[in-house]
This record gives structure tokens, sequence and C-alpha cells, in this order.
């Protein structure tokens, strides 16, 4: 699995090009687009297309490869594969068939977003793309309103207005929006502003919704106390139940924040 540039070639870390070299194949989400990065190094393998509508039948053709004593590279348009990108059900049947799986990491639009956001206090959560119907991305978006990591989507040029609308609905105007688009490109762009001031700010610039996005969401605040009830409930499913199934029925029954219940179920159990 490795991992190639998001924009800038010079990102290709010297691993990554001598693993793609000396493979017998390089399986690629998008042949000639990846065709133009192998050239730029001077890289002849061939290239086979493994994407989002192929990649069962793809994931078969690698194996029977694999099982012939060949090295395969799957590489994704930019970033890492498999993080929303294909390469996962490939990793999975890989895997199942009795043969290692080894990871070149290199760029991940996610993690540097992240590392110039300047917003994890804690952790991360990495949501990916949020489904495309507006009901449908609304329902997702609530059910994180309560997590206090933070929360980090990749969007499409065409949905990002209407995503970030939907997130100052759900998620109110005063969280902090980090915005980095084309990230290591000509035109990269990294803003930091209140989610409330989003739909301006790409309003106020048509080219500011061109190109591949990273949005990074301050996680909730947490600075509400759980009830002597919720506590009481959490207590009880938790001398029954896993961990995770208890904090989502105490959530359920009480209303409390997931984080919350799940912060005060950890230190329940380290406790123990």
């Amino acid at each position: 699995m490795v991992a190639t540039p998001l924009g800038n070639l010079g990102d290709l870390t010297l691993r990554a090009r001598e693993i793609l070299a000396a493979a017998d194949i390089i399986a690629a989400e998008d042949t000639r687009r990846s065709q133009r990065l192998l050239d730029a190094f001077g890289i002849s393998t061939r290239l086979v297309a493994v994407h989002q509508h192929n990649e069962e039948e793809g994931a078969t053709r690698i194996v029977g490869w694999l099982d012939e004593g060949r090295q395969v590279a799957l590489i994704s348009d930019a970033g890492t594969p498999g993080i929303s990108d294909p390469g996962a059900r490939v990793v999975a049947r890989v895997r199942a068939a009795g043969h290692p799986v080894t990871p070149v990491p290199g760029p991940c639009a996610a993690i540097a977003a992240l590392s110039v956001a300047g917003l994890v206090e804690g952790g991360f959560r990495f949501v990916g793309f949020l489904p495309p119907k507006a009901g449908a991305r609304q329902a997702a978006l609530a059910e994180l309103g309560d997590e206090g990591d933070a929360l980090v989507f990749y969007e499409a040029p065409h949905r990002v207005e209407a995503c970030v609308a939907d997130m100052v609905a759900v998620f109110g105007p005063e969280r902090e929006l980090l915005v980095a688009r084309e990230l290591t490109k000509l035109h990269e762009e990294i803003a930091l502003m209140a989610l409330g001031a989003a739909p301006a700010w790409f309003g106020a610039n048509p080219d500011r919704l061109r190109g591949e996005f990273v949005l990074v969401v301050r996680g909730a605040p947490t600075t509400r106390e759980l009830s002597a009830e919720a506590i009481r409930v959490l207590d009880l499913l938790l001398a029954e139940l896993p961990l995770k199934s208890a904090v989502r029925l105490a959530a359920e029954i009480t209303g409390a924040a997931k984080n919350l219940l799940y912060s005060f179920a950890l230190e329940r159990r380290a406790g123990e």
C-alpha cells in the first residue's frame, strides 16, 4: 500500500519510488493520472486499474498475481490508499488469502490538515465523506454533535457549501472550522474561522469552491458534567454490557453526551 503525493511530486518518498520501480504490477485507481506520476520519475512498471467499480474483481486478480509470486503495489489517485479511497477491500482479500500487506507511508490529506489546524487537544475522529443527500448528511452530522474530539471530513467542490451550511445548522456557528483546499498544490489555501463565518468566506470568492477539500471541525465543548442519574444508569449498564454498548444505551436513555459518558466509563473501568 503505497502513499503518493497529494499534488506536489516532491512529496513522493524515496522508499515509495523504489517500491513502485521494483514492483511487477502497480494497481492504480486511475491509470491515466498515475501514469503521469510514474513518467515523472522514469518508472515503467505495468499499470492496471483497480477502482471502486471493479475493486472485487481487481482483488481477485491481485491475489492471483501474488499466488504466482509477483509483487503488487497499490496506489490511489493521491494520498494513502484505503483511506476514503479504494484499497480496503483489496487488503482484506489479500490477507484472507494468506499474503502479507505492507504499508509504505507518506502523504495523507487528513493528517496534513490536522497538522496545521491546531484544534486537536485530545484526539480526532476521521469521518471522511458524508452522505451526498442533505437529509442523510444532516442525520450523520447530528450523530456527531456531542463528539468531543476534532472531526475530519473530506468533501467535493460541488457539495462543500451545502455541507458547511449543514454543519452550521447542526453544530452551531461558534465552533472553529479549518478549511484546507488543494493541499500541496499550486492554489493551496488554508483558513481557520468560526463555522458561522464559513458561508460568507466561500461566497466571497468563487475560486474557493474549486479543488479538493479537507474540513476540520473543533469537537464539542466538554464543560458539561454528567448528572447523577446519567452516572447511575451508566453504572448499571456497565455491570452487564461491554463499554461501548453501555455508553450508547446510557446516552439514549438519559440524553447525556456520548463523549462525556465514554470518558467517564473509561475512568470507571480503569479504577476497577
